[in-house]
């Protein structure tokens, strides 16, 4: 009787008052006292109510609650029955986000640290957003504009009411999963914030953290921030301008390697004109290479001098030292000692003699291979494969071109055996040089 009378003289109360002493069992209701400076009542929120929460309670927290007056039988107290509450001061979805931005900040979800940069020429970019919306369009829009050779995959989801946050988790997880998207770009247009609210969910900020793909935020307007923003590589402010952020604008990429196709030319003409100006260096150098083929045979004839003294030398201390060994066995006594020394000695003096045989075989191989090198270095060697050098008369001028001579002229050829005193008769020169 009690409790129907109370019911249904407080159906329905409106009050304002502080949380304390909350307690949250397994069964999903929620028990808590709320009071003021005077006065408390028990409430209770039982699980169907308390599924509908936008934000979590907690001791101290300020709210004003809905609902009605009963009797709690089995203790006879009576408690308020709650079916809305809403925070002091502050929505009930900006009180949810605040809530749940500090305790994935403190996961450390939102650390620059592990934020990744945008590649700077993606070939695939995919798009988590609604279909049909206008952002959608805008965001392609820009995207051929910049790069019409990009490539643009699509997934198709819901953006608000419910379910909106699981469809946009599991297109990233999908979008992951092809293996070929370099980028990756989820949002919306613009909405209040139960519109942009999908974007702010522990699922979807949690799918962005976990992605593979560096992932571009545009969600909403400028003034528009979501959990999404913190979490995402790059916030962009709007879909349009995370088109322009992840597409770079082919027609400047392309007169760019014109500009670099053009100072690569100049810079290989400019070391052709290098090159070129040594070569003719070294041409003009030719005239001191038989000098220095000359000083090259003087020290190899110095080499083979040194050599043979120093074969003499090593055959005399080999000598001396087998004086030695054989005096030293003269000396032992003992005859055993004498006889296994004895034995010893021509095997010793077999394996000196093949060393010095080997050596001087190999040292005489290497004199001729310097004989070798000079002769094909020598200019003697070069008229003797058939050529000769001609020579203007009487300045000795070497003949390099046949702008050199004229009809009539005397000229000089030498050869390997001898000279030839030449008429110039005809000059022709040759067109393709």
């Amino acid at each position: 009787m009690i409790r129907a009378s109370l019911e249904a003289d407080f159906p329905e109360t409106w009050l304002e008052g502080e949380i304390s002493n909350l307690r949250a069992p397994g069964s999903g209701h929620l028990y808590c006292t709320l009071k003021d400076g005077s006065s408390q009542i028990r409430a209770v929120i039982f699980r169907s109510a308390a599924m509908r929460l936008r934000f979590g309670l907690e001791d101290g927290l300020q709210v004003v609650v809905h609902g009605r007056l009963s009797v709690y039988e089995p203790r006879g107290e009576y408690q308020l029955v709650l079916d809305h509450l809403e925070p002091k001061g502050q929505g009930a979805l900006q009180l949810a986000f605040e809530q749940l931005k500090r305790r994935l900040e403190a996961e450390g979800l939102f650390n620059v640290q592990r934020k990744r940069p945008l590649p700077a020429f993606p070939w695939t970019v995919g798009i988590v957003t609604s279909p049909t919306g206008a952002a959608v369009r805008d965001l392609i829009t820009v995207l051929h504009r910049r790069c019409p050779i990009l490539r643009i995959i699509v997934a198709p989801v819901q953006v608000q009411g419910a379910g909106a946050g699981e469809q946009i988790a599991a297109a990233i997880h999908a979008l992951n999963t092809l293996g070929c998207i370099d980028v990756m770009i989820v949002g919306r247009g613009g909405g209040s914030m139960e519109d942009l609210w999908s974007f702010n969910e522990e699922v979807v900020v949690r799918a962005i953290t976990g992605s593979r793909i560096p992932v571009v935020s545009a969600v909403g307007h400028e003034t528009d921030v979501t959990l999404a923003d913190f979490a995402a590589d790059v916030r962009a402010p709007t879909p349009s301008a995370a088109g322009e952020m992840v597409a770079p604008v082919l027609a400047e990429i392309v007169e760019r390697l014109e500009m670099f196709a053009a100072r690569c030319r100049q810079a290989t003409m400019s070391q052709c004109l290098d090159h070129q100006q040594r070569l003719d260096l070294l041409v003009a150098h030719l005239a001191t290479i038989r000098l220095r083929i000359l000083r090259e045979a003087q020290r190899v004839d110095g080499t083979l001098v040194s050599m043979r003294e120093a074969i003499r030398d090593t055959l005399k201390q080999m000598t001396a030292r087998m004086q030695g060994w054989r005096q030293a066995l003269e000396a032992a006594s003992p005859e055993v000692r004498v006889r296994h020394g004895m034995a010893l000695v021509p095997q010793l003096r077999l394996r000196l003699t093949g060393t010095m045989a080997h050596d001087l075989k190999r040292y005489e191989e290497r004199i001729h291979a310097y004989l070798g090198r000079l002769h094909g270095l020598s200019p003697l060697a070069i008229l003797a494969r058939g050529y000769g050098m001609l020579e203007t008369m009487p300045d000795q001028t070497i003949v390099r071109r046949v702008a050199q001579v004229s009809i009539g002229d005397t000229i000089r050829a030498r050869l390997v055996d001898g000279e030839l005193r030449c008429t110039v008769e005809d000059v022709l020169p040759d067109s393709s040089v």
